[in-house]
């Protein structure tokens, strides 16, 4: 089973909840937890939206699936557990941010926690997968469920700035009016 959706977002996707697409992804998780070790923990799933409410969005970070190893995923993209290696990901979003922000300083971490409490959205196309598969769960429904939280985010009032990291978040570019 699925966490609650959290309070600030439940409004926006409360639709989402009700459609065959998303009963169909619930009964697929719900089997694959019977076989499988599934990423990141069931209570960590939303975590993207429990630490950032969408009042508070100002920029949406947008990867692919969870990380796929042990003590790696825990809901926020790109972020790992406190005392994980940052992967090789994270470690290039380090280096841009050092190149384009003067005085940036590369953290000693890879734990996201503070971006997202500060208004950094940090959301994969992909919610869960099977631990050590990546892409396992590609296409079993969570795309058009984040699909329907950029397009929620898109239509704030605010500016929010949209990060697409890699070839496949780029691919969200047509959810996103551009100016």
């Amino acid at each position: 089973m699925l966490p609650e959706i959290p309070e600030s977002w439940r409004p926006l996707l409360s639709e989402e909840l009700d459609k065959p697409y998303f009963k169909e992804l619930q009964r697929f998780l719900a089997a694959e937890q019977k076989s499988h070790t599934i990423y990141p923990p069931e209570e960590d799933i939303f975590s993207a939206l429990r630490f950032t409410p969408y009042e508070k969005v100002n920029v949406l970070l947008l990867g692919q699936d969870p990380y796929p190893g042990k003590d790696n995923a825990h809901g926020l993209s790109f972020s790992v557990q406190p005392g994980i290696k940052p992967p090789p990901s994270l470690v290039n979003i380090y280096k841009e941010l050092q190149t384009d922000i003067k005085g940036f300083r590369i953290p000693n971490n890879g734990y996201l926690e503070p971006w997202a409490r500060q208004g950094v959205l940090m959301l994969n196309a992909v919610l869960t997968l099977r631990a050590g598969e990546p892409n396992s769960h590609k296409g079993k429904g969570w795309e058009i469920f984040t699909d329907a939280i950029i397009r929620r985010v898109n239509e704030k009032k605010s500016t929010v700035v949209f990060v697409l990291w890699g070839n496949y978040a780029k691919k969200k570019t047509k959810l996103i009016d551009k100016p």
